[in-house]
């Protein structure tokens, strides 16, 4: 007797194995384009991914700082010589980090759906550095995100707008 979890096996992978052979045997390439299109056409939806260079090579940046942090305090952690403090220092430290970088793409998202812009923010301390992906320097606009982040926090914040054309 077949139990489900073999069941569940044999039923993906034919699955997987019947998409295969039909992506290798299509050998029209505008088929599956105009197929693409038209179920974009009706959704009305348009997907863009205008990421800017300078805004990934940010996160780039940051991702490898906070990697190199993360690794140094978790050599604390597991360090049988460190004291208590410092472990509880390096434990709280992971903790901060990790709320930063969820606090940071919450605000990302607050200003992408607000004023439809790309950005990257980067929250250290009471500091907060935003860059946004914008041909556009203007005053109010850079007025209107301080306010939307300021929002977020109950104290006052160090906010910084910086413009990427």
């Amino acid at each position: 007797m077949i139990n489900k979890q073999g069941l569940w096996f044999v039923t993906l992978f034919s699955l997987i194995l019947v998409l295969g052979i039909y992506y290798v045997t299509t050998k029209n390439d505008s088929n599956l384009l105009s197929m693409a299109t038209n179920a974009t056409e009706e959704e009305k939806t348009s997907i863009e991914t205008t990421d800017s260079s300078v805004l990934v090579s940010l996160r780039v940046q940051d991702e490898e700082e906070m990697l190199k942090e993360m690794e140094s305090l978790q050599t604390i952690l597991l360090d049988e010589e460190a004291s208590l403090q410092e472990k509880n220092d390096a434990y709280n430290s992971l903790q901060t980090l990790n709320a930063n970088k969820g606090k940071e793409e919450s605000l990302e998202k607050k200003i992408k759906e607000k004023f439809n812009l790309e950005s990257f923010i980067k929250i250290k301390n009471n500091q907060i550095t935003v860059t946004v992906a914008s041909n556009e320097h203007n005053n109010t606009l850079a007025n209107n995100i301080i306010r939307a982040i300021q929002e977020e926090f109950e104290q006052s914040m160090y906010i910084v707008v910086k413009f990427q054309g």
